[in-house]
């Protein structure tokens, strides 16, 4: 999404008329950017209950600091921005917790929970992406689920545009060897 469109005004819009607080514009917000934030917070290497307790902190934060974003500049790099340090912040903690964790010799038995096992190319491809380093996956994300520009995501990820293509080509060329070792086993 490049800073000119139609969209991207929009959500300028509707983002000024939030900071003012129109709750109807925070409405549109939340339902115009938290399925792309959950598919970023999904992309992330936790569990599976913690997108959603991502998202949600993610939009307290949003909230909390509403008033540093600047009607001109994009919206998406700002919220994405917000939404990286609540991820970094989120694993720090998570790490902070492993770290203080003691080991048991015998771990008690687990449920198997049976997975169906449903073939689908986007679970794949999901899984792929998330064998990737952080870093890679992270502009992948944003790049090909949100649709970002290279110049968003640099923003957001406090990077250049040379470094993106770099990391999205590296992610690229990973993915490219992975498919090709799935089809020499599938054979």
């Amino acid at each position: 999404m490049s800073e000119g469109t139609a969209e991207e005004r929009e959500l300028r819009t509707l983002m000024t008329q939030y900071q003012r607080a129109d709750s109807v514009a925070l409405e549109e917000l939340v339902r115009r950017l938290s399925p792309p934030l959950l598919r970023y917070f999904g992309a992330s290497s936790f569990g599976r209950s913690d997108p959603e307790d991502l998202l949600q902190d993610c939009w307290l934060r949003i909230h909390r600091s509403r008033h540093t974003y600047r009607a001109s500049e994009p919206v998406l790099p700002w919220i994405y921005t917000i939404a990286r340090r609540t991820r970094l912040d989120a694993y720090r903690k998570r790490r902070r917790l492993e770290s203080r964790e003691v080991l048991v010799e015998k771990l008690p038995e687990r449920v198997q929970h049976e997975v169906p096992d449903t073939g689908s190319e986007q679970e794949a491809v999901a899984g792929l992406i998330a064998g990737l380093p952080e870093s890679q996956r992270e502009v992948i994300v944003m790049l090909k689920v949100t649709g970002m520009s290279l110049e968003e995501v640099a923003r957001a990820t406090s990077s250049t545009v040379g470094a993106v293509k770099q990391k999205a080509h590296r992610a690229y060329a990973t993915l490219r060897r992975a498919l090709s070792k799935d089809r020499e086993n599938a054979r």
